[in-house]
């Protein structure tokens, strides 16, 4: 009665070893998924998340004054286009960018136009990690049950298809 059970315990401790380097070998595979999916996909993640660089009169100091034509304006608006940020130790010199959105408030000065700026590149690279993660735990699921289920048929019990 007594080898049954080191027998079912030897079992158990297979089916662990092995769900733990499927676990290991899966982190490993996954994340070279996940950074190859990164650099092929070419997306900058510093580009997704930052807001536009605008000129800040309290904390910047303009180096270079621009006309630009703003919607709605009948003349062109004179706008700081390069300055540098007090704030930012490395000391480089910041620029409007060209594809800056501008609208006049209530009070007669220009903003910048935030808008909605949907980026649909951030929500694919979520979903993208997702389904690596998914796919990563079926996989696991699916190899470690495999492999339970061979051990169960080789020390000649009947296997279970449904765990």
């Amino acid at each position: 009665m007594d080898q049954p059970m080191t027998d079912e315990r030897r079992r158990a401790d297979k089916i662990r070893r092995f769900s733990l380097a499927v676990s290991l070998v899966l982190v490993v595979l996954c994340n070279a998924v996940l950074l190859s999916g990164f650099a092929l996909s070419g997306i900058n993640l510093d580009d997704l998340v930052t807001t536009p660089d605008v000129f800040n009169a309290k904390q910047d100091v303009c180096l270079r004054l621009a006309w630009q034509s703003v919607p709605g304006a009948t003349e062109p608006v004179r706008l700081c286009s390069e300055w540098l940020n007090l704030s930012d130790p490395s000391g480089k010199t910041h620029s409007l960018q060209p594809n800056t959105k501008l609208k006049q408030g209530l009070d007669g000065h220009y903003y910048v136009d935030q808008g909605i700026q949907a980026d649909y590149r951030l929500l694919m690279l979520i979903l993208f990690v997702i389904a690596v993660i998914i796919g990563g735990v079926r996989a696991k699921w699916f190899l470690v049950n495999r492999y339970r289920l061979r051990l169960e048929s080789t020390d000649g019990r009947r296997a279970s298809p449904a765990h």
